[in-house]
């Protein structure tokens, strides 16, 4: 009888299309980029799921610390802020402010484009959308702890003053001020974006600072709400990397945008405007 024949090639191209076939088995999908799969955290709010179980948030009133007491030099240090941006009202930077107060999409999917000179939207770079879209509620959410225990009031109620954003002035007075939901998210998005884009990353922070300063100028948080916000936002972020959806979201956005680079697709704002606010 004779022996089989020893084919290595056959062997070899047999176990590399085992290997191919199992590796093409194990990964794992890629995160949903439509808002019906993903689903909204109220139906009608416009506002998608984070990625984070409530239970994972950072928790804001074991973090931050209390916000500044009546008489503290710290509260002086507010008011002084306040007052001096009040000179910023009726301005470019105060119309941006109010852009900035917008967080629904596809408008809030704009706030980085310049920074990034890249499109943001649904259509062109999906995943990336998908990743401001659900971070937004993470980082929000992060803030609550803290706001619902000390119930801050916001500076245009204390002062009388109006503020660039009149159609939520009702909402935002049953809502803490401490500390900034808007700062947590700008900021977070700023931190995520820079990691996305990391050749663009000082300009990225630079944005994500105005966002939350935009606030401020608003007159609808103190610094101090500002200031706090942003470390909720650094804390989500840490959180974030955590679950496996944000990590595979993130790399999927950091693909599309080279992708983007590649066809040599920019931002389509007035970024030359958007630079001249910002420089008030």
């Amino acid at each position: 009888m004779k022996s089989p024949s020893f084919r290595p090639n056959e062997i070899f191209a047999a176990v590399l299309a085992s290997a191919i076939l199992a590796g093409c088995q194990s990964a794992p999908p890629l995160p949903p980029t439509s808002p019906e799969l993903v689903g909204e955290v109220k139906v009608g709010s416009g506002y998608l799921r984070g990625y984070l179980d409530r239970k994972a948030l950072p928790n804001s009133l074991a973090l931050l610390p209390k916000p500044p007491a009546d008489g503290s030099p710290e509260l002086a240090a507010d008011m002084a802020v306040y007052i001096a941006t009040r000179d910023l009202r009726g301005t470019a930077r105060w119309n941006m402010a109010a852009q900035d107060a917008n967080l629904k999409f596809p408008n809030a999917a704009s706030t980085f484009a310049c920074t990034m000179d890249l499109p943001i939207s649904q259509e062109q770079t999906p995943h990336l959308n998908m990743l401001l879209r659900r971070t937004l509620l993470d980082a929000g959410l992060s803030t609550y702890a803290a706001k619902d225990s000390y119930i801050r009031k916001r500076p245009f109620l204390l002062r009388g003053d109006l503020t660039c954003a009149p159609k939520e002035e009702a909402a935002l007075n049953k809502d803490g001020s401490y500390p900034s939901g808007h700062s947590a998210l700008g900021w977070a998005w700023a931190l995520i974006l820079s990691e996305v884009a990391p050749e663009r990353a000082n300009a990225i922070l630079a944005r994500g600072l105005a966002f939350g300063q935009s606030r401020v100028i608003c007159g609808v948080h103190w610094q101090s709400d500002v200031d706090a916000g942003r470390m909720m936002g650094a804390a989500t972020v840490a959180a974030l990397h955590a679950d496996p959806t944000f990590t595979a979201q993130l790399a999927a956005a950091k693909a599309e945008v080279a992708n983007a680079r590649g066809k040599s697709l920019h931002a389509s704002g007035d970024c030359k405007a958007e630079s001249a606010a910002l420089a008030k």
